[in-house]
């Protein structure tokens, strides 16, 4: 008798003090968000630094007043880039979590869930800016930060023709004979991530008078890629577009220069960061790559709070080893947080209210050193280019910021949306 006593206690007291936290918490005002992850998976290589960015782009959010004085609860997963985890990891999020949005990865497992996302009218904000997922006729609650692939692709090309092609002493006597450049792929195609510009990057090679080869398919987790070279070099390429991460594109150059593949190099967002000269060495001399926002460590306004807070979160990570892929996720986290900000304050915290507050964004600068970012109810891509840096003697310098709407008005405004 006295057992089954202490036990009612025990119970009618741990109901009390629970009651108490929950008070407690909605007394605070806690919002809740979710952000799957690759901290394992086949792009680790660029997302586990990303993920160390989400946390502290959260905590300095949280320092600053949260969303108006509401602290942030994240709840972070790693995912293992499968996409039936993440549909999972989406789920819980939605039914056990309750979270108001999502901080997405990849492509493929973005667009799987697209469709589920609008439904539930959850926004959105991944890590994939691929070109699908723009245009908001088709998937209204899905935004990234800066300039999709297809954009990036298009200006990466755009600025090796301009500046390499037309000028290269290399290539004066092609071009006095009126022969094309050439250019080959080299990406997964299974990835729904490398393979997403593939169109867009053939389309604008037409355009420019660039004749396209047979694509070279390279795994995301390649670590020999000989046979996918010599492959290439019967075209004879000038340019090689490489979709993949860093690794993997770190690899391929190294055995294009072993096997004198002699083409230049061009790389997706995701393939060109700090870590590509360290493991590609001289392979990686020359090389463009599209880019979204400033380098760890570059000139930008918020530079010195995203090393702080770096430094602090996640001490055991020295700074020579943190990328661009931070300063990507800082992008992320300010993008979904100011639309937040102004929900709230409308008092309309929820999908609806935060997509609307995000399409009212208008040359949005985040002082990432990554261009200025405008939304609207017809078209979510957030710029119209993207500067294109080249790599010289390790270091990233300025090639030329493209604007493809400037420079291609009526394609940019009637043709290129959503692929």
């Amino acid at each position: 008798m006295m057992r089954k006593k202490s036990l009612l206690w025990l119970t009618a007291f741990l109901m009390t003090f629970l009651g108490a936290a929950g008070m407690v918490w909605a007394a605070q005002g806690e919002i809740r968000l979710g952000s799957i992850n690759d901290m394992t998976g086949a792009t680790s290589d660029v997302g586990k630094d990303y993920a160390l960015g989400i946390a502290e782009a959260i905590a300095y959010v949280n320092d600053i007043g949260g969303i108006n004085g509401k602290k942030i609860k994240l709840f972070q997963y790693d995912y293992g880039y499968r996409i039936p985890e993440a549909v999972t990891t989406y789920k819980r999020f939605r039914d056990f979590d309750k979270v108001v949005a999502v901080l997405g990865w990849g492509t493929g497992d973005t667009e799987a869930l697209s469709p589920t996302i609008t439904k539930d009218k959850m926004p959105y904000v991944s890590a994939s800016y691929s070109a699908h997922l723009t245009d908001p006729k088709k998937t209204p609650y899905n935004l990234f930060f800066c300039t999709d692939y297809s954009s990036g692709a298009r200006s990466a090309i755009t600025a090796w023709y301009d500046n390499v092609w037309k000028k290269d002493a290399k290539y004066k006597a092609r071009r006095d004979k009126g022969e094309k450049p050439r250019l080959v792929c080299f990406y997964m195609a299974a990835s729904p991530y490398a393979s997403a510009p593939i169109k867009a990057i053939k389309d604008h090679a037409a355009l420019l008078g660039i004749e396209v080869g047979p694509d070279q398919d390279v795994s995301l987790t390649a670590l020999d890629t000989k046979s996918q070279v010599l492959g290439a070099k019967q075209f004879k390429p000038d340019l090689v577009w490489h979709g993949n991460t860093t690794m993997s594109v770190a690899t391929a150059m190294r055995d294009a220069y072993s096997l004198g593949l002699g083409a230049d190099h061009v790389v997706n967002v995701w393939g060109f960061d700090e870590n590509l000269p360290r493991l590609a060495g001289p392979a990686a001399e020359g090389a463009m790559g599209a880019t979204v926002c400033a380098f760890f460590g570059g000139k930008a306004p918020m530079m010195n709070k995203i090393q702080a807070y770096a430094k602090r979160i996640n001490p055991g990570v020295p700074a020579n080893k943190r990328l661009v892929r931070t300063i990507q996720a800082w992008g992320a986290v300010l993008l979904l947080t100011d639309a937040m900000k102004i929900a709230d304050k409308q008092g309309k915290l929820n999908g609806e209210g935060i997509m609307k507050a995000m399409e009212t964004f208008k040359n949005k600068d985040f002082g990432l050193g990554s261009q200025p970012a405008s939304f609207s109810a017809t078209d979510h891509r957030p710029t119209t280019g993207a500067p294109i840096f080249k790599i010289e003697k390790g270091k990233f310098v300025l090639v030329e910021a493209v604007d493809l709407k400037k420079r291609w008005p009526d394609k940019w405004e009637k043709e290129w949306m959503g692929w």
